[in-house]
């Protein structure tokens, strides 16, 4: 780091940032010694304030509050093999999670989870990454580092905690949201240890460096990770937004001072890679909300929002404040969030502004607004339920605003849009984002990415955070940013790649892909299958009784759902199975054959009459 570089840091915290000191890669000399003691005053209180969090993680991954003697690479030595591997995240919306290893060491960046699709993955609850590696080298795993609060980045947590109880660090608001998580799934202690910008954490041979950045939810942040082999910097999901709701900007200065220090690779966000241009502000979102209410003035608002969101939900609270109405809470997310940002003083409001939603009913139209989940058309929430007639409380008419304050997650506009098209049948007045400004993306488009590039100048970029898509035409706008196409990755799930002087080396690929959880249990991809042939197919369950001495013909019942049998067709099949079960070798197959059997001969008949292919599963009873 050059002299003017530090000097000019310097003032910048003798003015009062409270930030833990900063060592050089090369280690610390007699000037910077003496600076770290006239900065003493002010990262004194950092210091106290995480003193006992540091003494309860000193054996596995003690945090580093000052200088260290010597940097990196000299303490740890070159001997080890600095490893990136990809478990989720990439070529995917979701489940991110991405391992850092370098000897006997290991850390995370996120733990998420992703959305199942009721055509894909009928049944399943929850998907995670699939992190076989990790325990297949558990000893290494030290720590968890939290980008920010959002389900596809922190969802997969209460169950990789159990395997791996861990230190997980994040900042308030991903730990206040996280510690409710566990707490949900019954975890008896649900600690994480809260950061702020500019903390630093030393996890083995590991620096990482906490750097505030905007996007759609409070608190989320970079990860600048020194290395032996150099500085990774992991974006995280973010965009750079100059009038940011709360005020707490992303930290552009540290970011470039970063990049003059000098940046081996550059993992980033992807998703609004095809974007051009910037995004919106947070801010400009709760101008168009404004409006939006006085043009509204006589009727019911209802608004349908992300909960995680809480700067939307702010907006959305201060503008019906404004305009003389309560605000009432539906949806267990949005509730449980509300609190939980309430009590860490992210959100903020009177509270006798605040109604109960059984209440909603008694309160004139002109006089309340509706904050809701359901943005994404899920079955079961309140807003796809008014749109149906089937939620009790409220009843959608002409009188309605419904307001749709979020973007569809690819995979879900054909929900979405249903929800809409069945509010617009009753008459409500409904507005989305392609009719208005309400919403605002949490993510960076091209001239945002392109920025973060030239700040950080990085030697090797990883595009990350999207599909492949996405990942291509990220790999190509960082070509045009001067990044020589032979020091660009593009990743695939268990893609396991070598960091050194050489450059980006693929390893051989770890085990990789998707967990599906029905609760707490996992689900085989055999009953997926089989769970994707009932919801296209439909299933027939048939009850076999093998013919013995007293019942020389069997018998064959038929249980159908899901799929239509004319009655011809029903009488030709147990004609054809009674048939099959009276030949006395029949009596002589295995269960599982007479199983196999029995399904053969079903199957057949059901594809040559109806070409269709019903789950079909015998139950065979024999004496």
């Amino acid at each position: 780091m050059a002299k003017t570089d530090k000097q000019d840091r310097n003032k910048e915290q003798i003015k009062g940032e409270k930030k833990s000191l900063r060592g050089s890669t090369g280690g610390a000399d007699k000037a910077e010694k003496r600076k770290a003691r006239e900065r003493s005053g002010s990262a004194e209180k950092v210091r106290s304030k995480r003193k006992a969090q540091s003494a309860a993680v000193s054996e596995t991954a003690p945090a580093a509050k000052g200088k260290r003697k010597k940097g990196v690479g000299a303490r740890y030595g070159k001997n080890g093999q600095l490893k990136l591997i990809f478990l989720g995240g990439v070529g995917e919306i979701g489940k991110n999670m991405t391992a850092l290893e370098y000897g006997d060491t290991i850390i995370v960046v996120d733990a998420g989870m992703a959305f199942p699709d009721n055509e894909i993955t009928p049944g399943i609850d929850s998907i995670i990454p699939d992190y076989t590696y990790l325990e297949e080298n558990r000893s290494k795993v030290k720590a968890v580092m939290l980008t920010h609060a959002h389900e596809d980045h922190l969802g997969g947590l209460p169950y990789f905690l159990k395997d791996f109880p861990v230190p997980v660090y994040g900042s308030n608001v991903s730990c206040a949201f996280l510690e409710h998580k566990l707490r949900r799934n019954k975890f008896k202690e649900a600690a994480c240890r809260v950061v702020e910008d500019g903390e630093i954490a030393e996890i083995g041979p590991f620096k990482v460096e906490f750097v505030a950045v905007t996007h759609s939810v409070a608190g989320s942040l970079a990860l600048s990770i020194e290395t032996p082999e150099g500085v990774v910097f992991f974006t995280g999901d973010f965009k750079i937004d100059h009038t940011p709701v709360d005020g707490r900007h992303i930290a552009l200065t540290r970011i470039a001072e970063i990049g003059k220090r000098g940046v081996k690779l550059l993992l980033q966000d992807s998703t609004n890679v095809e974007r051009r241009g910037y995004t919106m502000s947070e801010s400009a979102v709760g101008k168009s909300l404004d409006a939006v209410f006085n043009d509204n003035r006589a009727n019911r608002i209802i608004v349908a929002t992300f909960a995680s969101n809480i700067h939307r939900v702010q907006q959305i609270i201060d503008v019906a404040i404004k305009y003389g109405r309560k605000i009432a809470l539906n949806g267990k997310s949005m509730q449980y969030m509300t609190e939980i940002a309430q009590k860490i003083k992210e959100l903020r409001f009177p509270q006798d502004k605040v109604i109960d939603f059984d209440k909603v009913s008694g309160v004139p139209y002109d006089k309340v607004c509706i904050i809701a989940t359901g943005t994404q058309g899920e079955p079961e929430s309140a807003l796809t339920r008014m749109s149906q007639d089937d939620f009790k409380k409220i009843v959608i008419g002409e009188n309605d605003t419904v307001i749709l304050s979020a973007s569809p997650i690819p995979g879900n506009e054909r929900s979405i849009y249903k929800v809409i098209n069945n509010l617009c049948k009753k008459g409500a007045k409904v507005i989305y984002e392609s009719l208005y400004e309400v919403h605002s993306s949490g993510h960076a488009c091209q001239e945002e990415l392109k920025m973060m590039m030239a700040l950080l100048k990085p030697e090797y970029f990883i595009p990350v955070h999207g599909e492949y898509r996405h990942l291509k035409k990220h790999a190509e706008l960082a070509e045009t940013m001067g990044i020589p196409r032979e020091n660009i990755l593009i990743p695939e799930l268990g893609y396991c790649v070598e960091v050194s002087a050489r450059g980006l080396k693929r390893l051989d690929n770890v085990k990789s892909g998707a967990v599906m959880l029905v609760g707490d249990t996992e689900e085989g991809e055999e009953t997926l299958i089989d769970r994707r042939k009932i919801a296209s197919e439909g299933i027939v369950i048939a009850v076999v009784t093998v013919p013995d001495e007293e019942n020389a013909e069997g018998s064959i019942d038929i249980l159908c759902k899901g799929t239509q049998i004319p009655d011809k067709l029903l009488n030709e099949i147990k004609s054809a199975v009674q048939y099959k079960i009276a030949g006395g070798d029949f009596r002589e197959l295995t269960a599982e054959d007479m199983d196999k059997s029995v399904r053969k001969t079903m199957t057949k008949m059901f594809y040559n009459r109806l070409k269709r292919c019903p789950l079909i599963v015998p139950i065979i009873i024999t004496s």
